[in-house]
């Protein structure tokens, strides 16, 4: 089986290059050099009616911290259902308590209100006080179908040893682990043999350039999907 290909989109026309380039799903975000915040309601239905492949949209009210307060999560809530009405695959969130673990009773309600869609955990998790911990957590949870992490790394590529723990920690639930951040065209292939995930997530790596502002190369994309089709070949 293939290893899954995540692109972060910030337009509509990101969407379309990295479904050009054989991506199977779309992150998309706005403010990606903040880590991405939630977009605008117009451009998740822009987006959704461009493209054929799945798209999650992160729900994340500002960049502050993933702490949120009564505010933030009644927001954040009626964002979810927003883009479920608007037709998305998916939502991409998290949230953590004042002692740096999963805050379980906001995803719970995030769980209800997001009423079936996929749900992808994202690199809050990297800011948790035990990664493993933080996973089995997680795993509780049957409506997280993905969590995103780079190791608690600035890039996932510092932190293969790690992230292999975490896929034999997920292995056989309904979980994946999804490796994002820091990696590149070069080293993608070393990576997923290092690590076995089944899942990786791109962003500045398949731009134009490499760079985090510039657009989506949609040949960058199809370059990192051979190397994954090779990689599982």
């Amino acid at each position: 089986m293939s290893v899954l290909l995540e692109v972060i989109a910030t337009t509509v026309a990101d969407a379309r290059a990295a479904e050009a380039g054989g991506a199977d799903r779309l992150e998309l975000v706005t403010a990606m050099s903040e880590g991405g915040l939630t977009p605008s309601a117009g451009l998740i239905d822009a987006v959704v009616a461009a493209v054929d492949i799945p798209v999650h949209v992160i729900v994340r009210p500002h960049s502050r911290s993933f702490v949120y307060d009564a505010d933030d999560h009644a927001v954040m809530l009626r964002d979810i259902r927003a883009v479920k009405a608007a037709g998305a695959n998916g939502i991409v969130i998290g949230m953590l308590d004042a002692h740096r673990a999963i805050d379980r009773e906001a995803l719970e309600r995030a769980c209800d209100a997001a009423d079936g869609l996929a749900i992808t955990f994202h690199r809050a998790i990297d800011e948790t006080r035990d990664l493993r911990e933080a996973l089995d957590v997680l795993l509780d949870f049957p409506a997280v179908t993905s969590v995103l992490t780079s190791g608690g790394q600035a890039s996932a590529l510092q932190a293969q040893a790690l992230i292999g723990e975490l896929v034999r920690q997920a292995s056989g639930s309904h979980c994946t682990v999804l490796a994002g951040a820091g990696l590149t065209i070069d080293a993608v292939a070393g990576f997923v043999s290092a690590t076995r995930v089944e899942a990786v997530h791109f962003g500045s790596g398949v731009r134009v350039d490499g760079q985090g502002l510039a657009p989506v190369d949609p040949a960058n994309v199809a370059r990192v999907r051979a190397l994954l089709d090779a990689a599982s070949g």
